[in-house]
Parts: C-alpha cells; structure tokens; sequence
C-alpha cells in the first residue's frame, strides 16, 4: 500500500490510511524498519531538488539534502518539516525548500536544526492526479541522518506583495499541462508561487478576502489594490484576471484561529512555508499570524419596496430541512423580514425535504416551507403561502437523500397566485395564446422536466402570478452545480470548467421557455431569477439571454459590488435576476448578508428587484 498517494483530508471524504499502514509509514519516516534502500542516495542541494519545472527531476529518486528546518507540522495525518536552504542558487526559478512528509508520525527534529535527510523525492497531487490540480514536492520516508547544529537563525521569508507577484496568473497552455514548463517567476502569478514551494513567505497587513471556516482557514490577499469589492473583499470580473494576490491562509500555531470577516486584516506579519492543497492551491501554513483588526463589517438592509411597486427576490437557502436548528430558520427569518424587507415574492433554491439527507422515498417538503413560514411570522414579517412541485427520489442532484428543490414564497395580502392545476414532476409546463395573451398550462409548472438538460439537476419552476391586476410569470432556477471543473489553479490552462456543458443546455431551454412566452404576448412581463451557478460573463449567461429576450440586471451595478457568493478569495456573481424588455422601470439591489461573513445562515446572498410593472 502506498499510503502517500491516499492521504487527504477526511473532512471531504477522502482515504486515509489504516491503522497498520500510518505505522508502517511512520516507522519508515523514522528509520526504525529495515527495508530495502537503494545502493546509493545521491547529495543534491534543496534547488536541484525542486528543478525549474513543475515535477522535480528527481521524481521517485533517493536524494540527501540538507537545510535548516523551518516550521514543523505535529498534528493530523499530514505530519512532516520543512527544509530551507539558507544560501540557495541564485536562479530565482527553483525554491530552496521542500516538505518532509512524515505521516502521522511526530517529526523528530525542531525548529532552527539544521539536518541532512535522506528520502525520496514524491510528486504528491493532494485531489488526486484526476482533478487536474498540482503536484507538491516532497521527500518521503525521509531520515535524518545527521544535524549538525541547533537554534539556527531562519532564512528571510520571501514578501508576497503587488511587486512581487505578477499580474499575468498562469501561463496559456492552450489546455495542457503547465508542468514541463520551466517556471516564469517574473511573469506568471502560479509560477512565482510555484517557485517559492515549501519556503518562508510573508505578507504584512494581509486583508481578509475570505473569511474564515470551520476548517480553520481563511482567504487574504497579498494586492489590496487588486479588484477590490466596496466591503473589502477581491472581486472576480472575468476569466482573463484571476486576483493573483489571493492566498490562503492556515496556522501551525497552537492559538485559537481568527474568526474574521471580509475586509477584517491580519495586521503585522503573517509568515510560514508556502504549501499547496486541493481546497484553494497554494497556501501559507503560518508560524506568524499577523493580529486580527475587527473591521466590523455588518450585514447590508435594503429598503422596503412602496405600495405600487412589486419586489421579487432570489434566496439559496443551502440544503434547508426541518432537522436543521430552529435558529437557522430564526436567522433566515430574520434576514427575510429585516434585511431583505419582506419581499412580496420570493424564489428559494436548496429546500430540501421533509427528512433532509435521509435516503429514503420521502420527496415531500411541506414541513420544511411550514418551518420557515412561521419563523418568518415569528420574526414580524408576513404570514407566506408557498408553491412548489415534489421533485422526482434522488432525481434532482444535490445532497444525497434531500431532494432539494426550487420554489415560492409569496405574499397573499400584496400578490395573488394564479393556481392551474395538472403540474407534476414529469409534466411540462407549456405556454397558452388565450387570444393574444399569455398563460400558464399548469401553475406552478416545471419546465420541459424530462429533458436532458435536467438530467440529475433541479428543474425550473414558473409560476403565474397577479399584482394590482397585471400578470407577471416568474421563472425560479438552480443550475447545475460547478462540481468537476478544474481549478483556477490547475496544472492545466485555462482550466477545463467541464460542468458549463449542461448549465448551457439549461440556459437553452429557458431562453426557449421565455421566448415562447413573448411569442404570445410581446409585453409579457417575465422575471427569471435564481442560483444560476455561473459569473454575469459566462457563456451561461449569453445563451440565457439570447436574442434579447432577457436583460441581466447583476451588471447594471457598479463592478465593486457585483457579487453574490465568495469561493476562495474571489467574491463572483452566481446569483441572478433576469427582466423581460416590458419591464423597464426596476430598482435592483444585491443583499450582502451571508457571503462575507465567518458566520452566516447560508452561503449566498439573496437579491431583490423592485418593479413597477
């Protein structure tokens, strides 16, 4: 068994090693086995080591190097030390550091030692080789065979600042592999990280541009002046700038990690060994956490919408089911009735049903709409009917066992709802010409369900609804999810986003749906709105709005504020709301109220759009 090539983090599923294999492996790691060696193990600098390419020559070769250890890692399944070479080559190319990796062994040496180790040179991909993310350098089964002195001072870290890091974030290899490059440090973001692997980096007054997790890491960037969002955050605006200053952060420190929010900064020095993972690429392991300055960031409130105008809005409610704590549905609640000013029609994405992840042939999701309607009672707000249709057991993607679904709430003492009955989860909905006017076949309906567009995949909801006597059709959506794209930070550019596929299909039928809708009646006014899980650049978003059909309101704000979702550092648009041409007089605002925040009741931040229909 090799137990390098399995070890990942339990916290995504991944293998570990067995009882029997982490002691084989740390008995190796320490030289306690006899096992058979290779005739010789040739002395190599550190830099020779890493090469000047992303795969080190001397991949699956005994080497002995020696350097002065740098920090240690003594927890986990991913135990080891780092090595820096305190003199180097001078080729700004190669890093003068790599990662000893020792299991789940204790490493047997400190700080400031300066060692010779004896192991074999290991390109590990922490996700795996499939996922197209990089590999990391590193001695396996390492020995150290000597030390030669104690409390050595620790090699200057590199500053990772707007000078140092270029604009450029990877070179194009038209789709291929980035490996066999020689590095570019000069001229490319991921190379210059590349070049650093394993050594000492810094970066001073580091602002958070993503807030911290459960998993004790957050997200800072090393280019303040990069894209910045009007709360702090990094905002991504296309896919020919990837905010090259971003970098996680993660902490050897025994201390309690920061709970920070976008915009709070790690002020002083933050420094460690720059390592790489699979959850956001290269990452400083801090021996150094700069203090937390608390900048305070509070959820945003929009304004409540006039009695003449309709507000309709967009919430993903991750994976909502009854079995979830009362406060999470008090503080959805709460941010529906107060944040969001109590919108006259809502469309929810993520509800699950009634018994959550539970797989079993539970579809229905009653109780999780009755949880969430009285909390929002509770709260002060209006008392919602909701519509929605069961979807299909486990046909719709998402957690396993939920069935989530789309659906609506919406206020029946502002907005009436125009039930026509036959909707199921197989039947499509079409669109009736009732002498020049449009309507619903059924009310609510599901588009087209049975295409394979939808396959594994939630399906569009519409639903006909009335205000002040005008009819307005509202579309709820929740495309298909990003999952298999390969990350920014792949070893392949540009990255592979695989999953656009389907969401393009998605858009399709949609733009198709809406179309037909106007063919009927030019002046139908259409909202179409949801999780679209794709940036306001996409070819999502081109083909979604095809032929003019729909006018995409996240780009009529300023570009510091288009978001709704923050991954890695980026802050990105994944949420949307869409106007028919007829619908020209509107009012829109993105809610900041999740995305930024350690804390938050769900990972998006829902949006509204007033209208004077």
């Amino acid at each position: 068994m090799d137990a390098i090539r399995i070890r990942s983090s339990i916290r995504h599923g991944a293998v570990r090693p067995g009882p029997l294999a982490s002691a084989l492996t740390g008995a190796l790691a320490l030289g306690l086995l006899a096992v058979p060696q290779p005739a010789s193990a040739a002395a190599v600098t550190i830099a020779a080591v890493q090469g000047t390419t992303r795969v080190s020559p001397y991949d699956g070769q005994s080497v002995t190097v020696t350097g002065i250890v740098t920090a240690v890692r003594s927890t986990g399944s991913s135990q080891g030390f780092w090595i820096q070479d305190p003199a180097g080559d001078g080729d700004p190319a190669t890093s003068e550091a790599v990662f000893a990796y020792t299991g789940r062994t204790t490493p047997p040496t400190e700080v400031g030692n300066e060692v010779t180790v004896r192991g074999t040179v290991s390109e590990y991909y922490p996700g795996g080789s499939a996922d197209g993310g990089q590999s990391l350098t590193e001695l396996t089964s390492p020995r150290i065979t000597a030390t030669a002195s104690t409390g050595n001072a620790l090699p200057a870290p590199f500053t990772l600042d707007a000078s140092s890091i270029p604009d450029a974030y990877a070179p194009d290899a038209a789709g291929g592999s980035i490996e066999g490059l020689r590095l570019d440090p000069a001229g490319y973001a991921l190379d210059r990280y590349e070049s650093l692997e394993g050594m000492r980096v810094a970066v001073a007054d580091a602002r958070v541009v993503g807030a911290s997790t459960k998993y004790n890491e957050l997200f800072v960037t090393a280019e303040p002046a990069e894209n910045p969002s009007v709360r702090g955050g990094t905002v991504y605006g296309s896919y020919s700038s990837q905010n090259a200053g971003r970098v996680k952060v993660e902490s050897l420190l025994p201390d309690a990690f920061p709970v920070a929010d976008v915009g709070d900064v790690l002020s002083g020095t933050t420094s460690g060994p720059l390592d790489y993972d699979q959850f956001g690429g290269y990452n400083v392991q801090a021996t150094a956490l700069g203090s937390l300055t608390d900048n305070r960031l509070a959820p945003e409130t929009t304004r409540a919408q006039a009695a003449e105008e309709l507000a309709v809005a967009t919430y993903n409610v991750e994976n909502l089911d009854p079995a979830d704590p009362q406060s999470t549905f008090d503080r959805l609640a709460t941010g529906i009735v107060t944040n969001l000013a109590s919108p006259d029609i809502i469309a929810l994405e993520e509800i699950q049903d009634n018994n959550g992840a539970t797989n079993d042939s539970v579809v229905a999701a009653d109780q999780t709409y009755t949880k969430l309607t009285d909390a929002i009672t509770a709260a002060g707000g209006p008392a919602y009917a909701y519509r929605q249709i069961d979807p299909q057991d486990d046909a719709d993607g998402g957690e396993p066992g939920g069935n989530i679904r789309v659906g609506f709430l919406y206020n029946p003492a502002r907005v009436g709802f125009t039930d026509r009955p036959g909707g199921d989860a197989t039947t499509a909905v079409s669109v009736v010409d009732s002498n020049g006017t449009a309507a619903l076949s059924v009310s609510p309906g599901r588009i087209d369900p049975a295409h394979s567009a939808w396959d594994n995949s939630r399906k569009p909801l519409a639903g006909e609804f009335t205000f002040q006597g005008k009819t307005v059709f509202v579309v709820a959506n929740h495309f298909n999810s990003k999952g298999g794209d390969q990350p920014l930070y792949a070893r392949y550019q540009p990255p592979t986003r695989a999953s656009e596929s389907q969401r393009a299909q998605q858009a399709a039928q949609v733009n198709t749906f809406v179309k037909q809708l106007l063919a009927v009646q030019s002046t139908a006014r259409v909202v179409v709105l949801g999780d679209i899980n794709d940036f306001e650049f996409s070819g999502t978003m081109s083909t979604l709005t095809d032929g003019g059909v729909l006018t995409p309101l996240a780009g009529t704000l300023p570009a510091a504020e288009r978001y709704t979702y923050v991954y890695q550092g980026n802050s990105q648009v994944l949420d949307h709301t869409l106007l028919s041409p007829s619908l020209t007089g509107y009012e829109y605002d993105i809610v900041h109220t999740n995305a930024e925040f350690a804390d938050q009741a769900s990972d998006h931040d829902p949006q509204v759009v007033r209208l004077k229909p």
